[in-house]
């Protein structure tokens, strides 16, 4: 221990047992002090008693005089034979100094059920009619997608409130709950549910400990980890030491705290018309800075698994990482082994639970080849348990192509997520390839975006819906905030549409189909047409291959607020209907 005397200063050392070093103030050393307890002490104080019959606290024995009694000399060699009591030991026995009365008295004893009751719920998500809708109420899905920190935090009051911090499932801040520490799970719904937010984006975090957020790769020389903590899917092994200074991951077992958090969450999402985007992989670990391989769990160094990657690392300029290649590998017996049983484990949390939408990856850019093996891995899953997902297609436009073609993998998948790339505002597709080994963030410094438009959004998602019918088309590339009913009127599922927006509507639309006239901004349906007009104050719509008397609705584009018009038409033929005004959109309702 060492207590110091630096320049126009002083350090007061009291009853320190250790090693001393220092020119500090040094009293009681190798002695115990009193009071015993500065707690008890100024508990008594303040509350005016004497709590001494209270006090917890372990008794040191008898005297320790240089000069005992023949008496207490024979008192003390009998007490030398017995082994002095450990702390461990004493608080084992707390229960006999102070034990806690189980009688009921006259409370009422609940007797728990012979057998638990699984509840099948009639909400959740499905896919119909190529949309994504919830089962009970046959709306649509419309509203904004959360995602969740990567790395950053703090659990000091300044830095919770200057971060505004945003929800993260599997964030974890021991004794402390709350935005930013450790998030009440029902907490997050009711946030989302009053903040138009529909769906959390999951994937797991760059590194555990807070520490590596200097983003350099050194090896840490203790485990003295800071939070907040980032928990991640895999459990630790306790064996052998990892670069973070704590045990190894075993990639064979699971972090159970991080999957019953996100159990939880898809549970309640269920309930609440809400949706969980599961991000199996996060590409980031293996790309682009070397840090964030650095504490990697499927690096060798970090896991008991041989999983053969080389180590040292070879950081590319002292700097970079290029692993995706290799992590990508399932040539390799020992990986491929792995990739199947934690992609098993991604379903299997959420086997009974309807409102997940499962994905590849955050940030993949990945070959075609392991999305095969991903799909594969999800079909063989999904027919030895009975049991389906829903499973996205989201990937860089080539390896997307290339799988709807094929036969043999397509059947498995239910949603295109338009992500990885988009129609630019000249028409010309900004799409990287895949396989590659160069990240999103590394392609768009190649390939310099011209930014995309509401007609391009409208194509890409008009497009792919028409192609695939059965299939819903989910729009998260460049825009999808900025051009939700582009993404509606096209076809698109989990568009972010205004909060309020009547929901007789959005089951009415669940209802039809985007028109294949490329000159129409158009749903239609039996039961009707959702038409928009863009710039124009007029609507024109063929219904001659309708029958009957259909009513006017407005819904107005800004507050999603419905506007009842005070006319109905007859179909049968071409109409034209003139607009209350710009930034409504035209319902025509049988």
């Amino acid at each position: 221990m060492e207590c110091d005397k630096p320049p126009t200063a002083q350090n007061w050392s009291y009853g320190a047992w250790s090693e001393f070093a220092g020119k500090g103030f040094w009293a009681e050393s190798n002695n115990h002090v009193s009071p015993r307890s500065f707690y008890y002490l100024q508990l008594a104080q303040r509350l005016g008693k004497n709590f001494e019959k209270r006090a917890a606290i372990l008794d040191i024995g008898s005297e320790a005089s240089s000069s005992p009694s023949v008496a207490a000399a024979q008192e003390l060699t009998a007490e030398a034979s017995k082994p002095k009591i450990t702390m461990p030991e004493w608080i084992v026995l707390a229960a006999k100094r102070n034990p806690i009365s189980t009688e009921s008295g006259g409370a009422v004893i609940i007797q728990p059920a012979a057998t638990e009751k699984i509840l099948v719920s009639n909400k959740g998500l499905e896919i119909k009619n190529g949309w994504l809708i919830y089962k009970d109420s046959k709306e649509l899905i419309a509203g904004r997608r959360e995602g969740v920190p990567w790395w950053t935090g703090g659990v000091e009051a300044r830095q919770l409130e200057q971060a505004k911090q945003k929800p993260a499932l599997t964030r974890f801040v021991p004794g402390r709950v709350g935005p930013g520490l450790t998030d009440e799970i029902e907490d997050v719904v009711q946030n989302m549910k009053q903040g138009n937010t529909v769906a959390v984006e999951q994937h797991y975090a760059l590194w555990y400990d807070r520490r590596r957020d200097d983003h350099e790769r050194i090896r840490r020389m203790t485990g003295e980890v800071w939070p907040p903590f980032y928990e991640l899917p895999f459990a630790r092994s306790g064996k052998d030491t990892a670069w973070d200074g704590l045990s190894k991951y075993d990639l064979t077992k699971y972090n159970t705290w991080y999957w019953s958090r996100l159990a939880q969450f898809a549970n309640l999402a269920e309930q609440n018309h809400l949706s969980l985007i599961h991000q199996h992989y996060f590409q980031h670990n293996i790309i682009e800075a070397g840090a964030h391989y650095a504490d990697f769990p499927w690096r060798t160094a970090n896991n008991i698994n041989n999983t053969g990657f080389v180590e040292p690392v070879n950081y590319a300029g002292e700097k970079r990482i290029f692993y995706a290649e290799q992590f990508y590998d399932v040539s390799n017996p020992v990986r491929r082994k792995l990739h199947q049983q934690y992609i098993e484990q991604c379903l299997n949390n959420f086997k009974n639970n309807s409102s997940v939408i499962q994905l590849t990856s955050e940030e993949f850019t990945g070959p075609l080849h392991f999305v095969e093996f991903w799909l594969q891995t999800i079909a063989d899953w999904e027919k030895k348990n009975q049991s389906k997902q829903i499973t996205g297609l989201s990937t860089t436009k080539d390896v997307q192509d290339a799988i709807l073609k094929n036969p043999k993998y397509a059947p498995a998948v239910d949603l295109i997520d338009i992500r990885y790339w988009y129609y630019q505002t000249n028409g010309e597709p900004y799409a990287p390839e895949g396989g590659k080994n160069l990240a999103p963030r590394q392609w768009a410094r190649q390939m310099k975006s011209k930014g995309t438009s509401f007609d391009q959004v409208y194509r890409a998602v008009k497009e792919y819906r028409l192609k695939y019918p059965d299939k819903g088309v989910m729009y998260s590339a460049e825009g999808a905030d900025r051009f939700g009913w582009a993404i509606f009127i096209a076809g698109g599922s989990m568009p972010v549409l205004p909060k309020n927006i009547d929901s007789d509507f959005l089951k009415a639309a669940a209802g039809m189909q985007p028109s294949k006239a490329s000159e129409n901004y158009m749903l239609a349906g039996k039961e009707g047409v959702i038409a928009m007009a863009n710039d124009k104050q007029s609507v024109t719509i063929d219904l001659s291959s309708y029958t009957g008397n259909y009513a006017i609705n407005f819904i107005d584009m800004a507050s999603g607020a419905l506007l009842p018009g005070t006319k109905t038409v007859t179909a049968g033929k071409a109409v034209t209907i003139e607009l209350p005004k710009q930034g409504v959109m035209l319902w025509l309702k049988k």
